[in-house]
């Protein structure tokens, strides 16, 4: 999706002074079968200029397979639309040498507050009507700090509102429009934790019936 280039602007001045790499935009169809919302955009997102597209995306393409879904039935973004690096001095054995590195990391809650233009735009544009939230960060978007993927994953919490910017654009309200939610763990949790696997696998076959009917 591209995004209006005032949106762009007005991202861009709200994230101003913030440790964030370049801008991917959200990827998929308008009224689609399912909305994904992840976490922000890594080194190889950044490349190929597409959500999801490293080993994690293999991942999610596959558990989408498993439901019936190509990535083309979908619609994927994130609750921060750059990157977000740190700054770690490490030492480096094949230079011999301390060397600076820029991994990735977690977006801090004003990222995520200065990225919710692009996220409710999507949302309102996109008009979902199941969003599945991998991983901490999309779900707590969403549906606020409270609710943690370790105590909800492969539930489903139907017909609720979601958190949106207020009118200041400086704090989260809650939606008039209500929608179903399905958390889920992020696809590159298995690459920690291999004994995720069959939970994942698992969790994705509650969103099968909601498709059926919908």
């Amino acid at each position: 999706m591209q995004y209006p280039k005032k949106l762009v602007d007005e991202v861009v001045l709200r994230s101003k002074g913030m440790r964030l790499e370049g801008l991917n935009e959200g990827e998929g169809p308008v009224h689609p079968q399912l909305m994904i919302i992840g976490e922000a955009p890594g080194r190889d997102e950044l490349i190929s200029h597409r959500p999801f597209s490293g080993s994690s995306g293999k991942e999610l393409i596959k558990l989408l397979s498993s439901i019936g879904l190509t990535r083309d039935d979908v619609y994927i973004t994130s609750a921060v639309r750059s990157r977000p690096y740190e700054i770690k001095e490490v030492f480096s054995k094949r230079e011999n040498k301390n060397v600076i590195k820029y991994p990735n990391r977690r977006p801090t809650k004003k990222e995520i507050l200065a990225h919710a233009p692009f996220l409710d735009y999507e949302i309102a544009k996109v008009e979902p009507k199941l969003i599945v939230t991998v991983g901490n960060v999309g779900l707590e978007r969403l549906l606020g700090a409270n609710h943690k993927i370790s105590q909800e994953h492969g539930t489903v919490i139907e017909n609720v509102p979601i958190l949106e910017l207020n009118d200041k654009k400086d704090a989260y309200v809650w939606s008039k429009k209500r929608y179903t939610i399905f958390p889920q763990y992020h696809p590159a949790a298995i690459f920690y934790n291999r004994k995720l696997t069959e939970d994942i696998e698992k969790d994705w076959q509650i969103i099968k019936p909601y498709l059926e009917n919908n």
